[in-house]
């Protein structure tokens, strides 16, 4: 499929770029895009929760009352998650909550996220820029221009640029990521992909399309 260029006023440039049917235009997999994301997720869980068992708790171990004739069920510890300041039954221990997928899976995984953005026409062409000192001003003029100032979007370098990151810390909806580091999740969680020229052949090599 062909999308046009726009430059950073928010113009069309008069170019166009074409984007591979073998990543755009694929039927998507949703599944994959699951799988993919509750990978992602589970990665950014640091597990450390943690609770104390009744072998953990700091307390006497002596017999608290007498076995019978007390009317009430026997009680052996003042630790037992029974009695108030005991140790909990079952609690949360540490734990990595990562867990491997297959490369194949993934890629067609983000295949399939960046299908439904063309799909949906949540995906814009923007030709190659910079910023010779950091300034978060021109990201939002930028976004102004093109409609995204209140929209979640992420913008997709070819390669890592300081001031374009540098500027765009500061905003909550826009992001900035090299388009070798993007993931299912980052396409799926912004509104609109705004892709640089010169990240698009990023992207076909990576999917290995010439």
């Amino acid at each position: 499929m062909e999308i046009n260029v726009l430059n950073t006023t928010g113009k069309d440039t008069g170019r166009k770029v074409d984007l591979n049917d073998e990543i755009f235009g694929i039927q998507p997999n949703d599944h994959a895009i699951y799988l993919d994301v509750k990978q992602y997720l589970a990665n950014q869980r640091q597990g450390t929760h943690k609770s104390k068992q009744r072998a953990e708790i700091a307390g006497s171990t002596r017999k608290i009352k007498k076995q019978k004739g007390t009317g009430t069920a026997r009680a052996g510890s003042i630790k037992s998650p029974l009695f108030r300041g005991g140790g909990r039954v079952f609690g949360p221990v540490p734990r990595d909550y990562s867990f491997k997928l297959n490369k194949k899976l993934k890629q067609l995984a983000r295949k399939s996220a960046l299908a439904y953005k063309a799909k949906n026409n949540s995906i814009l062409v923007l030709e190659d820029f910079n910023f010779e000192v950091p300034k978060t001003n021109e990201i939002v003029n930028i976004c102004k221009n093109l409609n995204l100032a209140n929209k979640k979007s992420v913008f997709v370098l070819s390669e890592p640029n300081k001031n374009i990151y540098l500027s765009t810390r500061n905003l909550q909806k826009q992001r900035v990521i090299t388009a070798s580091n993007i993931s299912t999740y980052d396409i799926m969680n912004a509104g609109t992909l705004v892709l640089v020229e010169s990240s698009i052949d990023v992207l076909n090599k990576m999917f290995k399309i010439a």
